[in-house]
């Protein structure tokens, strides 16, 4: 595995530090005024969620670790753990439910997702940048506000709540930015 100075730490890479795989959240560079530059690291441990805000400089050196992305089906859940199938060797793996956090109501059945590995180890599941939502329910549509930027409130059909603009009615479907979890546009 290549080894990195501290001050080449970027957000979205992934490094091993402490023992465990940590993914490099927020990246500050710091000058101060005595003393050597250093970088200010917002940590995300993979394996379990904890995070750590860690000081590296520039002589520090740590090892930089790449993941296997896998795309994969998503077939069914059962008491809170994810079944994903590779689509080339049919291998079944099983991940919690909780690597998705709030963005668990927008895997669908069937849907394809990257899976990350760390050897055997699943580590990561990434939804589609962009999934299909039809709203459950809206504010009718009001004649002469299409032109404006307000949003109103929706319930998606997931039961996601998310602000859609005027003119988008009950029974719509439209398109979630799964990252941001907002509006992007009509279906």
């Amino acid at each position: 595995m290549p080894k990195i100075n501290g001050n080449e730490i970027k957000p979205g890479f992934i490094l091993e530090h402490d023992g465990g795989l940590w993914a490099a959240v927020k990246v500050n560079h710091v000058k101060p005024g005595k003393g050597g530059a250093f970088a200010q690291v917002e940590l995300k441990n993979l394996r379990d969620g904890r995070k750590l805000n860690e000081r590296f400089r520039s002589e520090d050196k740590v090892e930089r670790t790449e993941l296997e992305n896998k795309d994969q089906q998503f077939l069914y859940e059962t008491d809170g753990r994810l079944v994903f199938m590779d689509a080339e060797t049919y291998e079944q793996v099983v991940i919690d439910a909780e690597f998705l956090g709030d963005r668990r109501p927008f895997l669908q059945d069937g849907m394809t997702a990257t899976v990350q590995y760390f050897g055997d180890e699943a580590l990561n599941v990434t939804l589609p940048q962009k999934v299909r939502c039809r709203v459950a329910e809206t504010e009718p549509v009001q004649n002469g506000q299409t032109a404006s930027k307000s949003y109103k409130p929706a319930v998606l059909d997931n039961g996601v709540r998310i602000m859609v603009p005027p003119f988008i009615g009950p029974d719509e479907d439209i398109i979630v930015h799964t990252e941001l979890m907002e509006y992007s546009e009509r279906a």
